[in-house]
Formats: C-alpha cells, structure tokens, sequence
C-alpha cells in the first residue's frame, strides 16, 4: 500500500491517532515527573547544605565572640527555609554547658552575683542523639555524662547529631538539631498529588479529543445504518456522501451504487409487470374485440335494414321508430367507441412522425366541441405568447390526446357555464408546453395521483382509459403530463413535449 493510501486508510488514521495520544501522554507524565525530580533533588542538596551550614556556622562560633544568632543573621536564609530540617545549633561544653545557640532562649546569662548562668543541654529535649562522625573509645577521651547512649531512630523521626571539635578553651560538641522529615515528606506528598492530578487531567483531555477523533470517524457508519434502514423500508433514492476518501468512503460509494441498481431493478421490475400485464390485457382485447366487434356490426346493419324497410307507415309511429333505432346506433357506436378506447391503451404503439404544428392540433380539438360548448355557454379560447416551434409527432395520436383533454374539460362545467382555454409557450430547454385549463369542478385531492391509472374515472358510465390513453400516448412522444387541480375551482392538464431539433 502506498504512503498516501496508508495516512488516508481509517485504520491507519485511527492507530496514529491512538498512538498520538498515548505518546503525547507518555511525554506530558515525563516531563512533570522529571521536573518533580529535579526539585526533590533541590530540596535534598538544600538539606545537605543546610546542615553544612550549621556546622560551619558552629565552628565560627567557636572562634568569634559573636553568638550563633549574630553570626547567622540574614546572610544564611538557607537555615530560615521552613523545607529545611536544621531546627537548631547548639555549641556545649563537656559539662553540658550550652555556650551558643540559634535560639536566644538557650544562650549564656549571668546570675545576680554577676556569675555566669547556662542552660543544661540534658534539660532540652532533643533526643535521640547519635555520633556525627565515626567515634570510638580508644583512640579518644570518653565521651561526658550528659551525652545519652547512640541510639536508632527511626527514618524522618526528630533528633540531633554531634561533632566534637577541640579548642583552646577544651573541647566543645557542635550539635545540629534536625526537624522531623514530615515537611519534606508533605511536600513529597503534595508533588505526588500534583502530579496524579496532572496524569488525570493529561487522560481526561486526551479521552476527549480521542473521542471527538472516534466519534467523527464513526459518523458515516450511522449514517450508512440509517441509509441502510430506508432502504429496506423501500426508499432507493437515499444517498450517502462520499466525500470520505478511506474505507468508509469506499463503503458509501459500494452503497449509493448499490442503491441505486436496487432503484432500477425496482424500475424494470415494475415495467415487466406492466408489460406482461399489458400483454394479457393486449390478448385479452383482441378476443373481445373479434368476439363482440361482429355482433355489433350485424346489429348495426340490421337496424338500418329495419329501418329502411320495415318503418311504418304512419308518421308518428314512424318517427318513434326511427328515434327507437337511432338510440340503438347509438348505443352500439359507444360500445363501438369503448372497444376502440380498450384496443388502442393495450396494443402496442406505433408511431406515424412527422412535423406538427402544435397550435393547428389544437384548434381542430377544440372545432370538435365548439357546438356543445356553445349550448352550454362554454367560452373557448387559445392563448399562445410567442411564436412556437414544431413538434415531432403522429398526428392521429396527439389528436386523440388533445380531444380527450378538451371533452373533459367540457364535461367538468356544469350548466351554468364556464372557460376552457390551451395555453401554448416555450420552455427553456426546447420544449412545448401545453396547458389546458377549465373552471369545472376540479379533482378530489385523493384522486389526483389515481386519474392516469387505467380503470379509474369518476364518471359513472366512463371506462377510466381516456386519461390513462391520454399519458400512454405523451409518455410514448418523450413527453409529460402533470395535473393541478382543486376541488370546485377548476383543473389545468400541463403538456410538455420536445420540440423538433434544429
């Protein structure tokens, strides 16, 4: 797999992403760790400067007449650091005398006879005591009374340490009193703390961001689920974006395709079932046609025979009996009429093209009702806006569109009169549109999506083809009809046809 392949792949994105994360955590826990190392290691080299400094500063005392508290002052700030563990330095002689002391408390006075008075070192509480230095009996003097028996204390417990050091005025102890190692121990604490708080801080963050990271790289799969749940509900139009260029945009792309031969096998499926059942119906016609076609042409002949030669002879009588046959012709001409209607939406069309003027077809549709539109005090009119072109057309079957349209329109007025007008204009995409409009009754909302289906019609003595011939033949010419309508406030047929190629 090539490198840009591999950064755009979901996995890799995801891995390196999760590796970002943890390297970033890893790296934020270092750095805080090392800088809390860093600072015990301060605290400690302070520490051991600290008491450095005590005994430092208990062996100046020793060679100046200044007391410890002078001598230590404000130039050694280092033994005022509450961190530190240096409480305090005492300078003792060997009879526990204490000559100096960082706390005045403790430092040389005199007695009302101008003697001199001083605190005994076993008096303070400052046990255990140990050796600061290796110490043993055989090469040096005893050590004096007051000072305990070495002990161990335990590790952070209160204590002090001496160094015995000679002078010219005897020997003297330096001893450093140390604090108890809870300061250091809270501050260890304290880091330790700070530093889980971090860690948990640097985990929250990284969680977030990581989920943010998971939650847009997993959006598309509940986009696929919701694709996918519309699908199975029927719905081949759903489409997913497909912008994603890794493993989930691949999957979108193999969904919308798939979809989409779902759509059109849904498609073929249904035109197979509309061209078998159109082929039963076609089968179906043809035997009824030839079955009833001859009997009605009989009964038609016969009837002109009857009344050519057998009308009586008496006027009145004669007149009802040539009313009586005429309504039979004219019965058997609307069986005639509704047989042809059946015929012509089962077959199979064959289209006779040529050049069409769409307004001349118009005009002689609406010459067909001009009489009955007159009687009913219908108004006709054509309005066309600019000059059309022609259309590629077989002239019978655009006729027969337009003259079903116009009788409708006709039939939806009522008594008290009314207008059905066509209306003739271009479209931008070098088409013709044709809209024929009444102000008759309308159309029931629930019926406008059934009237193009065969079958269906609100007429009582209709056969429901008209309309379902009517789009047969303008789905056959490339074309499309709609219909706008609302119940007693009219219908408009719209009528889109293409236009001859220049």
């Amino acid at each position: 797999m090539r490198f840009p392949a591999l950064v755009e792949s979901f996995r890799a994105r995801l891995l390196l992403l999760l590796a970002l994360m943890l390297g970033l955590t890893l790296g934020i826990q270092y750095y805080f760790n090392l800088r809390a190392v860093k600072a015990n290691a301060r605290m400690i080299i302070e520490q051991e400067q600290a008491i450095m400094t005590g005994l430092a500063l208990g062996v100046q005392s020793l060679t100046s007449d200044k007391y410890l508290v002078e001598i230590a002052g404000s130039s050694e700030p280092l033994l005022s650091d509450r961190r530190v563990r240096v409480r305090n330095i005492l300078v003792v002689d060997d009879d526990g005398n204490i000559r100096d002391s960082l706390n005045p408390e403790y430092n040389p006075g005199e007695n009302e006879d101008k003697s001199p008075r001083y605190v005994q070192f076993k008096d303070i509480q400052v046990l255990p005591l140990r050796s600061g230095v290796p110490y043993t009996g055989d090469n040096q003097p005893p050590l004096p009374s007051w000072i305990p028996p070495s002990t161990s204390p335990d590790f952070g417990e209160a204590g002090a340490f001496f160094v015995p050091v000679q002078t010219d005025s005897g020997r003297r102890f330096i001893i450093v009193v140390l604090d108890s190692a809870n300061v250091l121990t809270n501050v260890f604490e304290r880091q330790t703390s700070r530093s889980a708080l971090l860690t948990l801080a640097v985990l929250f963050v990284t969680t977030l961001i990581t989920g943010f990271f998971v939650w847009r790289f997993t959006r598309p799969i509940k986009e696929l689920a919701i694709a996918a749940r519309n699908v199975a509900a029927g719905n081949f139009d759903i489409q997913v974006q497909t912008k994603r260029r890794d493993e989930m945009g691949t999957l979108a792309t193999a969904f919308n395709e798939m979809t989409a031969k779902l759509g059109r096998a849904r498609e073929l499926e249904t035109q197979l079932h509309q061209a078998e059942k159109g082929a039963v119906v076609g089968r179906l016609a043809a035997a009824i046609a030839h079955e009833i076609r001859n009997p009605l042409n009989y009964i038609n002949l016969t009837l002109d025979h009857l009344r050519s030669s057998f009308a009586p002879a008496d006027p009145e009588k004669k007149a009802t009996f040539v009313q009586l046959t005429n309504q039979l012709k004219t019965e058997v001409a609307r069986i005639n009429r509704h047989i042809s209607d059946f015929l012509k939406y089962s077959r199979p069309t064959k289209l006779e093209l040529q050049d069409l003027d769409i307004r001349a077809e118009a005009e002689d549709a609406l010459r067909l009702v001009e009489a009955r539109a007159s009687e009913c005090g219908i108004e006709t009119t054509i309005v066309q806006e600019e000059k059309l072109p022609t259309v590629m057309a077989d002239r019978e079957s655009l006729r027969s569109v337009f003259t079903n349209l116009v009788i409708n329109a006709v039939e939806a007025i009522d008594s008290d009169g009314g207008r059905v007008s066509i209306k003739l204009s271009n479209t931008n995409d070098n088409s013709v549109k044709v809209e024929i409009t009444d102000t008759g009754c309308g159309i029931a909302a629930e019926d406008i999506s059934k009237v193009f289906e065969p079958y269906f019609s609100t007429k009582e003595t209709g056969t429901g083809l008209g309309l379902a011939i009517v789009k047969k033949a303008v789905d056959d010419h490339g074309g499309t009809i709609s219909v706008l309508s609302k119940q007693g406030s009219g219908t408009t047929f719209t009528i889109i046809l293409p236009a001859k190629e220049t």
